[in-house]
C-alpha cells in the first residue's frame, strides 16, 4: 500500500452524500470509485481491484447485503463496511452475519468514518512479524492464518478477516480463556453490544467450520470468554 493509492469502492445511491464522501476521500489521498446503485457497484467490483468496499445498505436494482454477499462469493477477505439509516439490531446483526468489519448509522462523522476505515486497513494487512505464529494444526484441520485458510483433507475453506483473526487468537490460547473484551477490542477495536453479538455470530461460524473433527470444541465460558479444546 505504501507505493500506491488505496483504492475504495463506494456504492452510496444519495449523490450528494456519495459526492461528498468521493471528495473527502479523495483529499485524503484515497482513490475512490463512486457507485450509485448495487448492480453497476457490484459490476465495477468485478473489473477493478479494491482495498476496502463501502455499502450503503438501502440502495436500488440491489441492496447493500445482497452486494456484500456476492461480493464475499468472489474474495471472502475482502473488507467491508456499511452505511445505512437503519438502527434496528436485527439489521446491525444481519450485516455482521454476512461479515461486514464495521457499521455505521446515518447521519455520521465524516472523520469518524475515515478513522474507522484506517482501523479496518491497519487490521487487514497482510504484513504480520516474521516471529509471529501463523500456521496451526488445530485437530485434523490445518489453519494458515496468513493466507485465512482452514484446510481439512483435500478441502480448502477461505476464511474472512474476522474468521481468521479471531480463530488466530483461539489457537494462540488453545486450552486456555480467550477474555471476551480482549478479542473484541483487539478486532473489532471495541466493546460495544453490536460488537459482542458480531462476536457471537463469528464463533457460531467456526464451530460450524470445524465440525468435522468431533474432537475440536468452542466452549463458551459465560461472561468471560471462549475456549478452543482440542
Amino acid at each position: 500500500m505504501e507505493n500506491r493509492k488505496i483504492r475504495v469502492l463506494l456504492a452510496e445511491d444519495d449523490e450528494n452524500l456519495g459526492f461528498l464522501l468521493k471528495e473527502y476521500l479523495q483529499a485524503k489521498e484515497y482513490q475512490v470509485d463512486l457507485f450509485k446503485d448495487g448492480e453497476k457497484a457490484y459490476k465495477g467490483f468485478q473489473n477493478n481491484y479494491y482495498d476496502i468496499c463501502i455499502l450503503d445498505v438501502m440502495m436500488p436494482v440491489k441492496d447493500g447485503f445482497t452486494l456484500a454477499k456476492d461480493i464475499r462469493m468472489v474474495n471472502p477477505s475482502m473488507p467491508i463496511l456499511f452505511l445505512t439509516a437503519k438502527s434496528l439490531k436485527e439489521d446491525v446483526i444481519e450485516g455482521f452475519a454476512i461479515g461486514a468489519d464495521d457499521y455505521m448509522t446515518k447521519p455520521f462523522s465524516i472523520e469518524e468514518l475515515l478513522m474507522r476505515i484506517e482501523a479496518i486497513l491497519r487490521r487487514t494487512r497482510k504484513d504480520s512479524p516474521a516471529n509471529e505464529q501463523n500456521v496451526f494444526t488445530v485437530g485434523k484441520y490445518s489453519f494458515d492464518a496468513t493466507k485465512q485458510t482452514l484446510t481439512i483433507n483435500d478441502d480448502v475453506r477461505k476464511l474472512t478477516t474476522k474468521e481468521s483473526e479471531l480463530l488466530k487468537y483461539l489457537c494462540l490460547n488453545k486450552n486456555s480463556l480467550l477474555d471476551r473484551n480482549f478479542a473484541l477490542k483487539t478486532i473489532w477495536a471495541d466493546d460495544s453490544y453490536f460488537n459482542a453479538r458480531s462476536m457471537d455470530v463469528y464463533i457460531t461460524k467456526l464451530r460450524k467450520y470445524l465440525s468435522e473433527d468431533s474432537s475440536i470444541e468452542i466452549i463458551n465460558v459465560r461472561g468471560k470468554g471462549f475456549k478452543l479444546i482440542y
